[in-house]
């Protein structure tokens, strides 16, 4: 029965990654290799690079002030519906979260997938509260409306470069 429900999951994961999502666009974009993300923390916009001065731009949550974080990383791996274990730091902060949330939970903030980036301490992943898109509000990860995570994940590979920048 749970290898069923995983099938089903994944198929409807599938079904939502075709589907449009109205937020992410192709824009003009200079600077960065293809296949290179960039994220602008300030403009709470994350830029897939295609080459040929363009890339796709996707709308984000970032970290709160003092949670920001700029750099190079990079993808290290790729999880569909990810569980997901408090870092100690949020676990201060709010004590009574279960020490791992499952992957699939609504009450999982991972969302549908998630792409983790090389140190260990953040990802680029999904959400399970759209309405955090556009602000700053992570602890450092980056988040993504599920339907742009899925897309993201689809293009890119273990190893891609990950550049965050104010």
């Amino acid at each position: 029965m749970l290898r069923l429900l995983s099938v089903i999951a994944l198929a409807f994961c599938t079904l939502v990654a075709a589907l449009p999502a109205n937020a992410r666009e192709i824009v003009a974009f200079n600077g960065y290799a293809p296949g290179t993300i960039v994220v602008k923390t300030a403009e709470r916009k994350l830029y897939y690079v295609l080459g040929n001065g363009t890339a796709l731009r996707y709308p984000v949550g970032v970290g709160r002030q003092g949670r920001q974080w700029t750099g190079t990383a990079y993808v290290d791996g790729k999880y569909l519906h990810p569980a997901w274990s408090p870092p100690a730091e949020i676990r201060r902060d709010k004590p009574g979260l279960p020490e791992v949330i499952p992957g699939g939970s609504l009450k999982n903030p991972m969302g549908v997938a998630a792409l983790t980036l090389s140190g260990g301490e953040y990802a680029i992943h999904g959400t399970n509260t759209p309405g955090s898109i556009g602000g700053f509000v992570s602890y450092g990860c980056i988040r993504m409306f599920n339907a742009d995570i899925l897309d993201l994940y689809g293009r890119v590979r273990v190893g891609t470069p990950v550049v965050v920048v104010r």
